[in-house]
Order: structure tokens, then sequence, then C-alpha cells
């Protein structure tokens, strides 16, 4: 048997750019925001040079006004915490990602709290409006202003990019809501789903969106699982993929330093596989790795556990095979 490095059909000339997003305010636990500073630390810009890429690495937060931002962590609209933050950020990150897309670049995007997924997954699908999502967490992240309990944004971006329950939404976000495309039921599909609210679980099902929980990894195994995800979001085999990739989709076993671990979930190899196999589709063209908190370490070893499986998953995707 012969084996080959995936190809980027996308990306022939394989340009990427390393999108920082140190950002925390989508949820409340601080250090989040230390998650891309400590992947590049341990080599992520290096790793992903040494499998063939043209690399650059951006901060589109880093104008942000630190002292605005601190008065904004008591901000509350509705039901919604920090509300101005969230849309600032997010919306920077929007402009980069499109920007890298329109520039023919990987955009690699980490963070950071998974609020920022709202922007990625946005720009990608008003670059590729024929394009599909796969988002790996222990969490659906669909909540709305009207079913959030926690009020925390973190676990609303994927309703914000479908535009769901936009008229309680905060008026900060309207420039997500003049987008001309938002994302479809038919264009999303989860892997790794433990810890589902009910009103998601309701949102899941009235929309007819393909999850797969652990206990379908556990029922057909990993490699199913991935086939069957892929199949539902891009049915034809041949449309660009947005992967977008929480490290709490993985056991906290492998990745224990993440704001919101719950047990159960993927095992670090299962975890790595569904990236090999979709960048061996030849259809990925965007990546998150977000929820890396070095704060939430319990030892130094727990810490560089955690961030050497973000770095493997940027490694996978961006190309590296066993053999």
């Amino acid at each position: 048997m012969s084996f080959s490095e995936p190809s980027y059909k996308f990306y022939p000339n394989k340009n990427a750019t390393v999108i920082s997003a140190p950002f925390s305010g989508g949820q409340g636990k601080s250090g989040v925001e230390d998650g891309p500073e400590q992947l590049i630390k341990y080599g992520l810009l290096k790793d992903i040079e040494k499998l063939g890429w043209n690399l650059k690495n951006v901060n589109p937060l880093s104008e942000m006004d630190t002292d605005k931002m601190k008065k904004d962590e008591n901000d509350v609209y509705n039901n919604c915490k920090r509300p101005t933050m969230v849309s600032d950020c997010c919306k920077l990150i929007y402009n980069e990602v499109k920007s890298s897309y329109e520039k023919n670049s990987f955009p690699i995007t980490i963070g950071g709290d998974h609020s920022i997924g709202m922007s990625t997954i946005s720009a990608f699908i008003n670059t590729y409006p024929n394009g599909g999502i796969v988002w790996v967490d222990a969490h659906a992240d669909i909540n709305t202003p009207s079913t959030t309990e926690s009020g925390n944004l973190h676990g609303c971006p994927v309703a914000f990019a479908m535009g769901l329950d936009s008229e309680n939404w905060p008026p900060h976000f309207n420039w997500i809501k003049e987008l001309k495309t938002k994302v479809k039921p038919n264009q999303i599909t989860y892997i790794g789903l433990r810890d589902v609210d009910d009103g998601e679980k309701k949102l899941l099902k009235d929309l007819g969106i393909k999850a797969f929980s652990m206990y379908h990894v556990d029922k057909f195994g990993i490699n199913e699982v991935v086939r069957m995800a892929l199949e539902a979001v891009n049915p034809n085999g041949e449309n660009p993929i947005h992967l977008s990739y929480d490290v709490d989709g993985i056991d906290p076993m492998y990745a224990a330093a993440t704001g919101t671990p719950v047990r159960g979930g993927l095992t670090l190899r299962e975890g790595l596989f569904l990236v090999e196999e979709i960048a061996n589709s030849g259809n990925l063209v965007g990546l998150d790795i977000v929820e890396v908190n070095p704060a939430l370490s319990s030892s130094a070893q727990v810490h560089l556990e955690t961030v050497n499986t973000g770095l493997s998953i940027a490694r996978c995707a961006m190309g590296e095979t066993i053999l």
C-alpha cells in the first residue's frame, strides 16, 4: 500500500495565515486569552512551516482598547454577557478571516474562547456559500439569547452564525444580521457532543442538524461517524470544509486545561483521526483551535498535554501523517 500526504486543492500554493485571537470575553474564566501565545511558544508556527506551508501570523485584536474592554466586563444586554466586547472582537476576527480567504490563504484561527466561532464560520460561509462545517465539541454552542442559561456567548456562536432568534439579539451584533449568507442547518454537523442543553437539543431536532454524540462514536466507530458527518454537509465530496475544533471535544484525560471539560470524550487518537480524515478529503479550507486555557492547568504536565493536543490537531489538519 502506498501512502501520500493530503492534497489541498483549494490551496495549491500552500499559503496559510495563523490568526491569533487572544480573547476570553465569551465566558467568565480568565486565562483562555493566553492560549494562542502558548500554542505559538511551543512550536505551532514552526510545525506548520515544516509541513511546507508559507506562513504569516497576525493578531487582529492587538489594537483593541484594553481599558475599554475592562469597562465592558460588566456589560449585560438582557441575558447576554459582555456583548460589546464579544461583538467588537468578533467583527475584527471576521474581517481577518475573510481577508485570508480572499487572499487564498488558509486561515488557522487560534483562540481564545469559542465565541470567536461566530466570526470564523460566518467568514467561511460568506466566502463559500456551498461549504460545509464540522464542529468538534463537547457542547453544541447553539444556544440563543432566549435559551442560554449562563448568558455566556461562547455557548451561542452557531446560533449567531445561523441567524437564530435574531429578534432577541443585542443590537451590537447587527453586523452579523447584515451579512449576505447565514449558515443553513444542512451545512453544519457536530462530532463529540456529550453535554447539550435542553434548548439546544430541541433546536438540533427541529432544524434537522446532523449531530453525532459520543454515543454515536461508541456505536459506529470514529471512521464511520466522520464519513456520515462529511456526507451530511458535503454530499458530493467536492465542496470546501471548515473545521472548528474545541479542545474539550477530546476527553480531559488528554486535554484538561480547558474551561468546560466533560468526561467521556474522544480519545486522543479518535480526536486526531477525524482531523486526518477531513484533511485527506482534500477539501479542508479553514481551521479553528479554541479553548486552550493554561490558567486552568493543575500542573505543568497538564498544561503541556493540553497545548500538545492543540498542536497535534494543527499538524494533522495541515498535512502531518504517521507514514
